[in-house]
């Protein structure tokens, strides 16, 4: 899912349906919209009129009184709906702002001439204008500043954005109006830096043996890890490690956001993504990366965030970036916020470093080491931080564990203290950071490979950015078990695992540490605010979490056996009976079920039987519950086929682009009849790339393919270069559902089209999008030249 170019024509409504923003109307300011470094900073001077910016509006959540009650419901093992997650399309259509409350905001944007953009998940607006449109449309004004604490130039509004009411009462925040506030990498490394040709510092067998990770009894398979990143990494270092190591499993993928993709040319955050990426290989080598590269501003923040729960596809973030609150734009957090209680919603785990200056997080920023800080994301209430500790093992086992005495921790001063924030040591009415933590000092540090300072090569790498990763590694490790056993994803963890933590499992499932301390706080029995509740004893942990996915005032556990995807035809019966066990004796288990197929119903005793009437797919939730009123779900997929043989057919829509950009979504100037590259026929063509510089273009359509057709997907391409030799410098890749099926390069140049032909018959009695993404470094143009495009079915 990308951010879809948005105008009222194309959100399918006329100027006489949208609703006009009252220009005239009283303009409000909207709170916390001026970076704090303007306060310490000097001005110097006007932004050029006509210089471009981006901003990204985050909107106003509906429902929020039931969001808060469904989010402490579905987060709680002891409620009846624990695990009972939401898709997004279900969140969007519960919680998101309405379809008319976005137009608005787009009219009244697009009536100072930006063009606005809007997230997959229908929570941000990217708008883009000179300094001139932005300052009319939001009530500022521009201007340089020089920021002395850091030796920093930026811009910013000098005072707080404002919008006409009736457009400021659906609006939360906007960033982007100040490029100050940049995440750094919570990254420590011993005073040597220089890199080694073999590696040490602990490696996989060590950590996982220490935290008991290789008693889990998984290794990530199935289960897919987003990492939030702001720089890019090379493969050829993380394959370096995987052999080092013995590890195999499926290569990392980079998702761009934005269009950012920093893999060509790297900078200095390169470590820290390789460090992300190479620990959660080590501790669940199978599981799928998914690496997602924003441009490290505001706008980036706020985009990946909403990108990453509108994809779906990760059911764990691991963030090891962050900016201390205090010189963090609040009505930023308040948007990226909203992002991560839409990831709660949907059953998506999110971990994030502490910080690594200790509880003073702005040491190295504007507010400076006076002030008492945490670190932002760490300190959002759906969010779980991770401190850090100095490990010492027994052999390859668990010796011992003393506080880093840098370890990011404290007390937030943006979120209030959530009500599962329970427990000895915890007080006050404020959020405390961290919830857990695990190996960061430097000195007890991992091996990593990365880039030196002048080759890669080995290095020992710590910081709470090494924790976060191994606790997003382990919770890849959980995800997998709870399917296997039937039950859901851990999803926001934080309730659970002060649950445990506050149980009589609290001594077995975690490494309590209760030595050593950061600037203002000292470890201590139970939960400190240097390393929470410790680290992790993994196979006890996830014994008690388990144990905790069933409710009911008798303690017992009820599980539901997973009966896998299904599949069945229009017009054929079904008969599938659904099992399930209970730890308590004498127990009675009746079912139920949603989202079953048209025709099919379940009984009590957990038979789903019918006929199917109607093609397509959907989700089924089957939830068992006992006398007690202990429950337990399993999910699964149920595919019904149309009984009808294929009709033929042609799918793709204005395959020649000559009815403008409908169907198509494509970046700006895709679709062109310009005279630079010639039609295969008629006009207009698709031209991705081409400008000799580095730079992402996407095109794509969704289509539907009949269940029971074959599927062959042509079109006619011509791939013009400056480049030369046989090295792969630019590509274009298409995809089916984020699936490669293909890929392209300046290598496949040729003097006029040739005809490409993919086979989609595997995605029979699916909706597929098809996305082109042509990708060119900073140097020699490849145009990606696309005509006549086809999608045959029968």
């Amino acid at each position: 899912m990308a951010l879809l170019p948005l105008s009222v024509a194309s959100l399918g409504i006329s100027s006489a349906q949208a609703a006009t923003p009252n220009a005239a109307a009283p303009r409000v300011a909207l709170p916390d919209t001026v970076a704090p470094a303007v306060a310490h900073s000097q001005k110097q001077g006007d932004v050029p009129a006509n210089q471009q910016l981006t901003v990204a509006v985050g909107l106003k959540l509906r429902n929020s009184a039931d969001l808060d009650a469904f989010l402490a419901q579905v987060s709680n093992p002891k409620s009846p709906q624990y695990g009972h997650y939401l898709t997004p399309q279900q969140f969007a259509d519960r919680y998101a702002p309405t379809q008319a409350d976005i137009d608005h905001v787009v009219k009244y944007l697009a009536s100072h001439g930006l063009t606005a953009t809007v997230s997959a998940n229908r929570q941000v607006i990217d708008a883009k204008g000179t300094a001139t449109q932005m300052s009319a449309a939001f009530g500022t004004h521009e201007s340089a500043y020089f920021d002395a604490h850091q030796q920093k130039k930026f811009f910013a509004n000098d005072g707080a954005a404002s919008l006409p009411a009736d457009v400021a009462s659906l609006v939360a925040g906007v960033g982007g109006l100040s490029n100050h506030t940049v995440r750094t990498p919570s990254l420590a490394k011993p005073g040597n830096a220089a890199p080694n040709a073999a590696p040490s510092g602990y490696g996989p067998g060590q950590y996982d043996g220490a935290y008991n990770l290789n008693k889990v009894g998984a290794d990530g398979t199935g289960v897919k890890v987003a990492l939030w990143e702001f720089d890019g990494y090379k493969s050829s270092n993380l394959t370096t490690y995987d052999s080092q190591y013995g590890l195999t499993g499926p290569a990392v993928t980079t998702v761009p956001v934005d269009g950012q993709n920093y893999d060509s040319a790297p900078g200095q955050g390169q470590g820290e993504v390789e460090l992300d990426s190479e620990i959660v290989r080590g501790v669940a080598p199978k599981a799928t990366q998914l690496i997602y590269e924003a441009p490290n501003n505001d706008q980036g923040e706020i985009d990946m965030a909403a990108k990453i729960v509108a994809d779906n596809q990760a059911s764990v973030i691991s963030i090891s970036w962050g900016s201390c609150e205090p010189d963090t734009t609040a009505s930023v957090m308040t948007t990226v916020s909203n992002s991560f209680k839409q990831a709660a919603a949907q059953g998506i785990s999110a971990y994030s470093a502490s910080g690594d200056d200790g509880s003073r997080d702005c040491t190295r920023s504007t507010s400076g080491a006076g002030v008492k800080a945490v670190d932002y994301p760490a300190s959002d209430p759906y969010v779980t931080g991770v401190g850090g500790t100095n490990l010492q093992l027994s052999g390859t086992n668990y010796g011992s564990e003393s506080a880093w005495s840098t370890a990011g921790g404290g007390v937030s001063t943006q979120f209030g203290k959530p009500s599962w924030q329970t427990g000895t040591g915890i007080s006050g009415t404020m959020r405390t950071v961290p919830d857990v933590s695990s190996n960061a000092d430097p000195n007890s540090g991992f091996a990593i490979y990365t880039q030196g300072t002048s080759a890669p090569g080995w290095q020992v790498y710590g910081g709470t950015s090494a924790a976060a990763p191994l606790w997003s590694g382990y919770t890849a490790l959980f995800n997998q078990k709870a399917k296997a056993a039937g039950k859901a994803n851990l999803g926001q963890a934080n309730p659970a695992l002060y649950q445990v933590a506050n149980s009589s499992a609290y001594g077995t499932a975690f490494h309590d540490v209760t030595t050593g301390a950061n600037q203002d706080f000292s470890t201590k029995t139970g939960y400190d605010q240097v390393t929470g509740w410790g680290s992790p004893v993994a196979d006890a942990l996830t014994t008690a979490l388990l144990g905790g996915s069933g409710s009911g005032t008798g303690g017992n556990t009820v599980t539901v056996t997973n009966p896998g995807n299904q599949t069945g035809t229009v017009g054929t019966a079904v008969s599938l009976q659904v099992k399930g066990t209970d730890s308590a004796s004498g127990q009675t288990l009746s079912y139920s079920a949603t989202g079953l197929p048209a025709g099919l119903s379940i009984s009590s005793s957990g038979l789903i039987s019918g006929t199917p009437t109607a093609a397509g797919s959907s989700t089924v939730t089957v939830t068992a519950k006992d006398s007690t009123g202990a429950t337990a779900a399993a999910s699964f997929t149920f595919t019904v086929a149309s009984a009808s043989s294929c009709t033929p057919g042609h799918l793709i829509g204005n395959g020649g682009f000559e009815s403008g950009t409908s169907p198509w979504t494509a970046s700006s100037g895709v679709i062109t009849n310009s005279t630079g590259e010639a039609a295969h026929s008629g006009s207009y063509y698709a031209w991705l790339d081409g400008y000799g510089t580095t730079h992402t273009d996407t095109l794509s359509q969704k289509v539907t393919i009949p269940a029971n057709c074959t599927g062959t997907f042509t079109f006619w391409l011509h791939v013009d270069t400056a480049e030369t030799g046989s090295t792969a410098y630019d590509t274009l890749k298409l995809t089916a559902n984020g699936t490669q099926l293909k890929t392209w390069s300046n290598v496949d140049a040729a003097n006029g089209y040739v005809q490409q032909t993919v086979d989609l018959s595997a995605y029979a009695g699916q909706t597929v999008t098809l996305q082109f993404t042509g990708t060119e470094d900073s140097s020699n143009q490849t145009s990606f030249v696309i005509d006549d495009a086809n999608l045959n079915v029968g």
